[in-house]
Order: C-alpha cells, then structure tokens, then sequence
C-alpha cells in the first residue's frame, strides 16, 4: 500500500484526526488516542504501525509479516515488515479493527461526540 492510499484509508474512517508527530511521522488518532502511524524513517519506503487484537497481534509476527512495534508493543501494536506485507484490503481492515479497538475505549459522550456508536 502507498503511503497516500493509507493516508486515505485512515481518514476514511469516522472521527479521524491527522497529527503530525516525532518530526515527520503522520498519526491517526481518534478520540485523541492514537491507532495507526505512517512514517518515513530514513528510506523513502513507509513504515506502518496500528493497534492490533491480541490474536491478530500473535498471527501478524508469527507469519513474519510484522514485529512488535517499538515502544507500544506492550499495548498490541505492530509495525508491517514492508509496506507491501499486507494487500491493500487486508491492512485497510487492520486499519478499520486498529480504529474499533481504540474507539470503543473511549468514553461514550466522546464517542457519540465523533459520531461513533460502538
């Protein structure tokens, strides 16, 4: 997946908002929780990183398609080996379950806030 077809993946979903955080990485946040990044580190090629389930979290690394995401691995993220491990569909799912997961943390007037009914 490109880093623009991602970008619109995460904004697609309800309540999204775009922060640009550790100088160059995009966040998407929902509610003012983070679930899903996109950055550039120092290759043009994006790395992803989103909240998983704590089954998708063990199947996503032991296919070796990605490893526990650096500082936030504690809490189910992963970061993908490349940025074509996944086909499109399959990480814009991840994307959508990383943005239930986190929504449904939220409390409810925030949730009903952003339009979300979870």
């Amino acid at each position: 997946m490109t880093l623009e077809a991602f970008h619109r993946a995460a904004l697609a979903l309800p309540g999204v908002a775009l922060d640009i955080k550790w100088g160059m990485d995009r966040v998407y946040c929902v509610g003012a929780k983070m679930f899903a990044t996109a950055g550039v580190i120092d290759d043009p090629a994006p790395r992803y990183s989103f909240k998983t389930s704590d089954m998708a979290f063990e199947l996503l690394i032991e296919q070796g398609l990605a490893q526990p995401a650096a500082y936030l691995a504690r809490a189910k993220w992963v970061t993908l080996v490349s940025a074509d491990a996944l086909p499109d569909e399959e990480l814009t799912a991840y994307l959508a379950q990383a943005h239930a997961i986190v929504a449904a943390g939220l409390p409810k007037k925030v949730r009903r806030e952003l339009g979300i009914l979870t």
